[in-house]
């Protein structure tokens, strides 16, 4: 968790008390394209767009808690830290108008997982990295239950994954998450 960055969402006027509420939203550029996510990370809620600086995820791991087991559905304590990473995925999706594939999800979890701090040149990376900073900014996270939410993303993109250019996934799970 990160005092300093909850201090600046409720300054902005973000109520910072249900994750769910909260995504990473795309901006773009003066020639349109789709901006990266640096330090200073756009938070929407609601109506409201903050920007605010995040640490990087290696930074903000706290303590040492264990995760329960992942293979059905998270339990509901979890369900919050899913949703604002898939909630971001959705918007992203939506925000391009093009849905990501499966096989592109999959990798980006993967890389999520294995370089958590780390760059890639698809700007999705990017947001869903600084979803999950969100997340680790409001609420205590250990590094092992990161991974383990790193790697459920993982699996369930793997999962849907049917055959090259399957959009499973955006059709199944993120279109739910975002009600459409």
């Amino acid at each position: 968790m990160d005092v300093t960055a909850v201090a600046e969402l409720e300054k902005a006027g973000v109520k910072v008390d249900d994750p769910m509420r909260l995504f990473v939203p795309v901006e773009r550029d003066e020639q349109g394209q789709v901006k990266t996510v640096g330090d200073l990370v756009p938070v929407r809620f609601g109506d409201t767009t903050a920007h605010v600086s995040l640490q990087p995820i290696s930074k903000l791991w706290t303590g040492n808690k264990q995760p329960p087991n992942f293979t059905k559905a998270p339990p509901p304590d979890y369900q919050p830290f899913f949703f604002l990473i898939e909630t971001t995925a959705a918007a992203f999706c939506r925000a391009t108008g093009h849905a990501v594939p499966d096989q592109e999800f999959e990798q980006l979890f993967r890389h999520l997982l294995r370089r958590p701090d780390g760059e890639a040149k698809n700007p999705l990376f990017s947001h869903l990295r600084a979803a999950a900073r969100l997340y680790m900014s409001l609420r205590d996270v250990s590094e092992a239950e990161f991974e383990a939410v790193a790697q459920r993303l993982h699996q369930s993109a793997k999962h849907f994954n049917t055959h090259v250019g399957s959009t499973n996934y955006f059709q199944h799970v993120l279109r739910e998450v975002l009600g459409a």
